[in-house]
């Protein structure tokens, strides 16, 4: 869902920006299983790509389900948001396992925005569990299970979309 976010300069994301480093993520993903695990059993994990990812993985381990599936949006074309396109929808033998409604099916994303994304994943699993590790107040409502939520203005640097790098002393003149 990261597409989804609001147009905004470097200089503006970096004055609100929430850097999240792997060990966090890991972290935060496994405090997202503990919940989930009072919530379940799932027979399958559905991660919205690219974002859903890394914690699905972390997830369907940590609650040990073998089966790992994933529904493609793309809600933007290069810099530019635009319509939503889903790129690869939900298999049918995952549907099966949900009944055709996602009953016993666990949906995961990285973050939740503004909810455009996860209302269309919703309408296509409405029995679904929908879990995020980070969620903000307009996407808020669609998510059953959360571990931090965050202004709706914060642009978050997840790990894989950061790297290190090489600031120079303040003494030298750096910001």
């Amino acid at each position: 869902m990261a597409g989804e976010a609001p147009e905004l300069s470097a200089q503006e994301r970096a004055g609100r920006a929430f850097p999240v480093s792997w060990d966090q993520f890991h972290r935060d993903c496994r405090a997202l299983t503990w919940r989930l695990n009072e919530v379940g059993p799932f027979h399958a994990v559905i991660a919205i790509t690219r974002g859903g990812l890394v914690p699905a993985a972390i997830v369907a381990r940590e609650l040990g389900v073998r089966v790992i599936d994933t529904v493609c949006i793309a809600s933007y074309d290069h810099d530019k948001q635009g319509e939503l396109q889903v790129l690869k929808g939900i298999s049918e033998q995952a549907m099966k396992l949900g009944g055709g409604t996602g009953k016993g099916l666990l949906i995961v994303d990285d973050l939740v925005d503004t909810g455009k994304t996860g209302r269309l994943v919703r309408e296509m699993l409405p029995d679904a569990h929908f879990a995020t590790v980070y969620a903000k107040p307009k996407g808020r409502p669609l998510v059953d299970t959360f571990i931090t939520e965050v202004s709706q203005d914060t642009w978050i640097f997840f790990p894989w979309d950061t790297a290190l790098s090489y600031h120079p002393p303040l003494r030298d003149g750096a910001a």
